[in-house]
């Protein structure tokens, strides 16, 4: 499994409508795609300018095969949707689990 980690500083005014056109216009898209698992927001409750978005996926080879003009398309829209001077990609990052845990 491979989750990709994405840190975003947000407009605090408009972090309810980022999280509302991320998940009208980003998450469709990408629970379509093959090897998709999963995706969480998370928010730092510190700083109301903060946006995690950790993106589960079965394999690297199968979020990679995801079409960059697809990828560049929504990117597009959902910038239109938000404003661009509205939100910043902070960080862009992706990890791999060494091995399972199970609980009990």
């Amino acid at each position: 499994m491979i989750i990709e980690w994405l840190g975003f500083l947000v407009k605090p005014q408009l972090r309810e409508k980022f999280l509302a056109e991320d998940q009208k216009i980003w998450t469709p898209i990408l629970a379509e795609s093959a090897g998709f698992l999963g995706k969480e927001i998370w928010l730092d409750p510190a700083r109301d300018d903060r946006v995690f978005i950790i993106v589960r996926w079965r394999s690297r080879e199968q979020w990679k095969a995801i079409s960059p003009e697809l990828l560049a398309e929504i990117d597009q829209k959902f910038a239109l949707a938000m404003g661009t001077d509205n939100y910043q990609m902070l960080e862009s990052t992706e990890y791999q689990s060494s091995k399972s845990i199970i609980s009990s």
